[in-house]
């Protein structure tokens, strides 16, 4: 039997009998910190699947959340959606690493030549390649808010010195290894954010999902050029589409956003197939 125990953005969470943690990942997408009203068919197995491939490439980087032990009696609309997981003590933290100039990362760049307190050479475009990749951490916000980047010497202060260096240390190695087998399949992963959790016997696990469309900026290589608005195979449409006139949404008004269109969606869903495809090399099937 499955309890239910939360509900995300995007993933409900439930405990088996045994202990174990069942994560679904819905076909919900959620911008600006809403959750939107139309689902994107397929996206909730596209994540869970891709999550798969890389935990699986990522194994000696840094242990995940993953159990070997089936839940029984799966409900059939869970099939390829969902995970079956060890419970982990989350860090609340939002563990972002970043080797393009994009995003928050962007804003704070443009306001006073830093990002998260590390200062970046003066002259850089929107989409510029970094000196090196950086790690930028965030408060993790509740539901409905805004996470908060933060300093190195804040997390520290947040979480002790030695959890933030291994934090900041595995947070690297997981975008270093990520962007290099991305990039080899013609794809940049401009950011990436992950979340990382102890499990019963105090072993730091990589948890909940990683180098998704959804916790990534994904950029066609082949195609990227600095100083303007790259394609993306993300959620960056969905974006982009709730921010032009044709939405008629205000984002300062406090209201939701409206539904998205037809096209919004198969373009978004699109754009995950693509992703899941060129990175792993399978067809979506």
């Amino acid at each position: 039997m499955l309890t239910h125990l939360y509900s995300g953005k995007v993933r409900e969470l439930y405990r088996a009998d045994d202990g174990l943690l069942l994560l679904v990942a819905t076909d919900r997408i959620s911008a600006f910190d809403y959750v939107l009203a139309t689902p994107v068919p397929d996206k909730g197995r596209i994540l869970t699947q891709l999550s798969l491939w890389w935990f699986e490439r990522l194994a000696d980087v840094v242990p995940n959340h993953l159990a070997a032990g089936p839940v029984r009696e799966l409900p059939e609309e869970y099939a390829g959606r969902a995970m079956v997981c060890m419970p982990l003590r989350m860090i609340p933290v939002e563990c972002v690493a970043r080797g393009y100039l994009a995003g928050s990362a962007l804003a704070e760049y443009r306001r006073d030549g830093q990002v998260c307190g590390i200062s970046l050479p003066v002259g850089l475009e929107p989409a510029s390649r970094l000196p090196e990749p950086i790690f930028t951490p965030a408060t993790k916000a509740p539901r409905g808010e805004h996470d908060v980047n933060i300093t190195f010497r804040e997390l520290a202060d947040l979480v002790g010195a030695d959890l933030a260096a291994e934090l900041r240390r595995v947070t690297l190695a997981v975008y270093e290894r990520g962007a290099h087998l991305a990039g080899e399949r013609g794809i940049i992963v401009a950011d990436t954010k992950i979340e990382l959790g102890f499990d019963a016997g105090e072993v730091l696990r990589l948890g909940d999902e990683v180098l998704t469309p959804d916790s990534s900026r994904l950029w066609p290589a082949e195609v990227w050029q600095p100083g303007q608005d790259q394609p993306s195979l993300d959620k960056q449409v969905v974006r982009d589409w709730l921010t032009s006139a044709s939405s008629g949404w205000n984002r300062a008004s406090g209201n939701p956003p409206p539904p998205l269109p037809p096209e919004v969606v198969e373009a978004t869903r699109s754009a995950y197939v693509l992703a899941y495809e060129r990175i792993t090399g399978m067809t979506w099937a």
